[in-house]
């Protein structure tokens, strides 16, 4: 494991970037829209408050799914980087595994049925238990399958599959649903991060904030694992309670950020990478705040283009992440020249 290939000031200064980076979007996702805002505005308005249109526009609207889409992004990056610190792969994902796509059938059954009947005041977060039921089933499925398989084109296989059936359980629930549910469901899958209101966003915030502390506290651990279960054994690391506790986070991140967004694709995948050729290490107390950073400003980015390519029309996020994630992995691919 390579820990010190950049100076402890190379770091700071790329760490202070990441930083700058989030903020830049922020400031840039929150000042642009339909109805522009000028930052002495913005001031005015988070600093003195303010009864005008574009006070209920900026903490009503754009507040929220600036807030959301750096959480969103920032639990999406960790959770891939633990899938793939728990399978040894490096193009493994929540979106990749089916984890998203179990997510999202779980949530399609609560939209698309009559399982929400009576529960419309809390349907936030029935949609936030049931993301989190689907992620889970999926991972319990894909690592009984998976017990006694080493091989990583073998896993994405059946990560892909179970992709496929829920995908396909999923369109059944569809075509049977009534119209106004599919338009709903609809919108809801095409992924994006607008339309939370302050009640779902702290959801969001104080569990993916409980889970992003609790994985920055596994940072030795999961640097002894990453050296084999036998060397995490000796540095007194309990491999089973361990692993659990990897599952038990990664799918909650990504089942809390599909339930408030839809299926978000390859930030989860594409951001690991991306910190560990920025920090150029394996280290994972270095590795979960880079990137946690690197997925909150990249994702806040594609939701800011995904707002304004097209606008007035919105682009659902996933194309744009789509759109970014896939040259990075297939470069990737490229330049290990090696097969998984």
């Amino acid at each position: 494991m390579n820990l010190t290939t950049l100076s402890p000031r190379d770091r700071l200064w790329l760490f202070i970037a990441f930083g700058a980076a989030v903020v830049a979007a922020m400031m840039l996702n929150t000042v642009i829209g339909s109805v522009p805002i000028s930052l002495s505005e913005l001031w005015s308005i988070i600093g003195h408050g303010s009864d005008s249109a574009n006070a209920d526009i900026l903490w009503k609207i754009r507040l929220p799914r600036v807030i959301a889409a750096v959480l969103g992004g920032a639990m999406l990056a960790v959770s891939g980087m633990l899938l793939q610190i728990f399978f040894r792969n490096p193009i493994v994902g929540p979106f990749v595994l089916g984890i998203s796509s179990g997510a999202t059938l779980l949530v399609a059954m609560v939209m698309l049925s009559t399982l929400s009947l009576g529960f419309t005041g809390v349907s936030p977060h029935l949609n936030t238990l049931a993301a989190l039921i689907g992620a889970y089933g999926t991972m319990t499925i894909i690592l009984l399958i998976t017990a006694n398989i080493k091989s990583g084109v073998t896993l994405l296989i059946i990560g892909l599959m179970m992709g496929y059936l829920n995908g396909a359980v999923t369109s059944i629930l569809v075509a049977f649903a009534e119209r106004e549910k599919v338009k709903q469901f609809v919108l809801w899958q095409f992924g994006s991060f607008s339309g939370l209101s302050w009640q779902e966003l702290f959801v969001l915030l104080g569990l993916g904030g409980l889970l992003l502390i609790g994985v920055y506290t596994l940072s030795k651990p999961l640097n002894a694992f990453l050296l084999g279960e036998e060397y995490a054994l000796s540095m007194g690391v309990n491999i089973k309670l361990f692993r659990f506790l990897i599952v038990l986070v990664a799918c909650a991140l990504a089942g809390l950020v599909t339930a408030a967004a839809g299926p978000v694709a390859f930030i989860g995948l594409a951001v690991p990478h991306m910190a560990r050729l920025s920090l150029k290490t394996s280290d994972a107390r270095l590795l979960i705040p880079g990137a946690l950073l690197l997925g909150a400003a990249i994702t806040s980015l594609c939701d800011l283009v995904a707002r304004q390519i097209f606008s007035p029309v919105e682009v659902p996020i996933s194309a744009i992440t789509a759109c970014f994630g896939a040259p990075i992995v297939i470069g990737l691919l490229l330049k290990r020249k090696t097969s998984l």
